[in-house]
């Protein structure tokens, strides 16, 4: 089987004249129709948001898109709170969910107005010492432990991740933070990653909505929003079919209805932080095959690396490959397609079948959008390579230059005898 590419391999050979391989190249047109979706499948609830998971593509020309269309951001870290800052994201449009969290980004999300997702029991005591008091506004992060499974599927295995708080921690906070002051609040959870079912939602709904009800009838809070978090997954496999937001827009508001309405909690908006889904396969990592080698196995070596993209290396994950201009040819070659660090899980495909490959040949590496660029390194002095945008009228932008050897030596200016170097 095969996935379609949304670009054609004579805009590559046109655009790599002016940016050469590889680079990451991101579809605009698929971009805005994937957001105008997930906003139509919840336009049913009128305070809903999207907080764009920045740390899965953190480009400021990918994200002001996503803000066209109602779109905040969720941030984990500083520079993630400055990159949204620096495009007049502020207040309610940011949400704060980070783990482990040093005190100055509790100090800088907090100037910004940010809304502070809360991770542990014991950060509220942590934020409190930082930011001198606890926001009005404030949200806490669930983990109800054990297994989570739709049918006989286990989904992922929420006991053994270190985010988020036990229940009794979770209504312990809720009353706590009642105490110091805060008014209104969120509830979040992330309970399984890249599920490709439209029932994880409702599920994971029907979940917070069920301790909501319990949380505001106990303790007295004011629930304002509950944030499903990300999860959504893509279709990372030719042969797997797409989740369908719309219906899971409705799954989700066929249990509001059914939990939170009865309780008297119709008023409470829904959040989601996607990142995958609504960046995943509206990129692709396009790289170049420079070397064949055959020994015990046949590998086609690459000008990209896992340095550009390490989601195979580091989780085994699959990416589809398309050889471009050979899309009809027959699959009767079985490769390694490798790149060139000194590690040998450095493979974008193990025992792939694919067609004959010569050197020259352009590979779009598929579903890159998201975690992708955003989890490179520089192993081996490997330099990231450059970010386009191929915009709905078909010209092509540069929305992040490819990294130079300058940059990879800037952090050295203590040593003397790199500040020469004729770069």
């Amino acid at each position: 089987m095969k996935k379609e590419t949304f670009v054609t391999l004579e805009k590559l050979r046109e655009i790599e004249k002016t940016y050469p391989t590889p680079f990451y190249l991101y579809d605009e047109k698929g971009i805005r129709e994937n957001a105008r979706a997930l906003k139509e499948a919840f336009a049913w609830n009128p305070g809903y948001k999207e907080y764009f998971a920045v740390k899965a593509t953190p480009n400021p020309f990918l994200i002001e898109i996503l803000r066209e269309y109602g779109c905040g951001c969720d941030c984990s870290s500083m520079t993630e709170l400055m990159l949204s800052e620096a495009i007049g994201v502020r207040g309610g449009d940011i949400m704060f969910s980070s783990n482990d969290t040093p005190a100055e980004e509790f100090v800088y999300a907090d100037k910004l107005g940010a809304i502070i997702n809360l991770d542990d029991y014991t950060h509220i005591e942590f934020l409190e010492e930082a930011i001198g008091h606890i926001p009005e506004t404030i949200s806490c992060r669930y983990n109800p432990g054990g297994v989570f499974q739709i049918s006989n599927d286990i989904m992922d295995n929420p006991g053994d991740s270190k985010y988020g708080m036990t229940e009794e921690q979770l209504f312990d906070a809720y009353r706590v933070l009642m105490e110091k002051g805060a008014k209104r609040f969120g509830l979040h959870a992330f309970l399984a990653s890249n599920t490709v079912t439209n029932d994880y939602y409702p599920m994971l709904a029907k979940v917070l909505f069920e301790v909501a009800v319990r949380l505001k009838k106990e303790t007295g809070a004011d629930i304002r929003f509950i944030n499903l978090s990300g999860g959504i997954g893509i279709p990372y496999r030719p042969d797997q079919e797409p989740n369908d937001i719309r219906a899971i827009g409705e799954g989700v508001r066929r249990v509001y209805e059914e939990v939170l309405v009865p309780a008297g909690m119709g008023n409470v908006d829904i959040c989601t932080e996607l990142g995958r889904f609504m960046m995943g396969p509206y990129g692709c990592l396009v790289t170049k095959a420079i070397h064949k080698k055959h020994i015990h196995k046949e590998y086609i070596g690459c000008d990209a690396c896992a340095v550009n993209l390490m989601r195979p290396a580091m989780y085994g994950a699959y990416h589809h490959i398309t050889v471009m201009g050979k899309e009809d040819a027959p699959a009767d070659h079985v490769y390694d397609v490798t790149g060139s660090l000194c590690e040998n899980n450095d493979k974008f495909a193990i025992d792939r079948a694919l067609p004959a490959i010569d050197r020259g040949d352009l590979l779009v590496i598929h579903d890159t959008g998201a975690h992708g660029f955003a989890m490179g390194y520089n192993y081996n002095g490997k330099l990231k390579s450059a970010e386009l945008l191929l915009k709905e009228d078909g010209t092509v932008k540069l929305i992040r230059r490819a990294e130079t050897p300058k940059d990879y030596f800037a952090t050295f200016d203590c040593f003397d005898h790199l500040k020469g170097l004729v770069l």
